[in-house]
């Protein structure tokens, strides 16, 4: 299983925003100098957690973003399934498009299944705070 690089970008921003104390604010720039992801995909990105109510956006000339509610209301596992939208590991996880013969009696199906819910078990374990436990070391490597 592969996760998009939005889910990656979605957990950096709120990573590098949940470092912040309640006063500073993070900006695009910055979290674009730090990971080298472009501006653009940023803004889509924080635009997204702004409507999801993970982030706030402040507006104005000293304007940023800041997290909308402390980092251990952040559930990992639950932010994977909201940006996420495909778990469908093999064809036959999808009954509308599953073609493959032995499916009625394979059970690679179920082992997937039960390897995807244990994935998510571990997820739902995390949350923001947790990420962000080794604060100054993300900072020594972030370079803030």
């Amino acid at each position: 299983m592969n996760l998009k690089k939005y889910t990656d970008y979605s957990l950096r921003v709120l990573i590098l925003t949940g470092m912040k104390s309640e006063q500073e604010l993070a900006t695009i720039k910055e979290i674009s100098t730090v990971f080298h992801i472009s501006q653009e995909h940023l803004r889509k990105v924080v635009h997204n957690l702004t409507k999801l109510e993970l982030i706030e956006s402040i507006r104005g000339r000293n304007g940023g973003i800041r997290l909308a509610k402390p980092a251990e209301e952040i559930n990992v596992g639950q932010l994977v399934r909201i940006l996420e939208n495909d778990f469908v590991l093999l064809e036959c996880f999808n009954k509308e498009t599953n073609h493959c013969i032995i499916s009625p009696a394979c059970t690679l199906k179920h082992v997937l299944n039960k390897a995807l819910m244990a994935f998510f078990q571990v997820l739902d374990e995390y949350t923001l705070k947790d990420l962000i436990n080794n604060e100054q070391e993300l900072r020594k490597l972030m370079g803030i």
